[in-house]
């Protein structure tokens, strides 16, 4: 609902790739709040209280592909039994699919 979502650029982005865009009606935060908490985190352990001068684009892609390998296969999280999110894939019998991170 933010003039970011609504920015042409993004939202050509978006059309190029074939991505529905979608955003809840006003005051109704619960239709995202999977999406809000799981790019939440990314943001305060990854993107916060860093110092980002002087760190070029595909500087910044790199620790970012670094940092979502961490919190595939490195990150334990209580609920699941301290498991990272690929272990506990593996042991509901879940296939992890190894990707090539493609940062836009």
């Amino acid at each position: 609902r933010g003039a970011r979502c609504r920015w042409p650029g993004w939202v050509a982005l978006c059309e190029r790739r074939g991505l529905v865009r979608s955003m809840s009606a006003k005051g109704c935060s619960p239709d995202n709040a999977a999406c809000e908490g799981f790019f939440g985190r990314p943001e305060n352990e990854f993107f916060h209280y860093r110092d980002w001068r002087g760190v070029s684009l595909a500087e910044f892609r790199e620790r970012l592909e670094a940092y979502l390998a961490y919190y595939r296969e490195g990150r334990i999280k209580r609920s699941p039994g301290w498991l990272s999110p690929d272990e506990y894939r593996r042991s509901e019998g879940c296939g992890v699919v190894k990707t090539s991170w493609t940062i836009i």
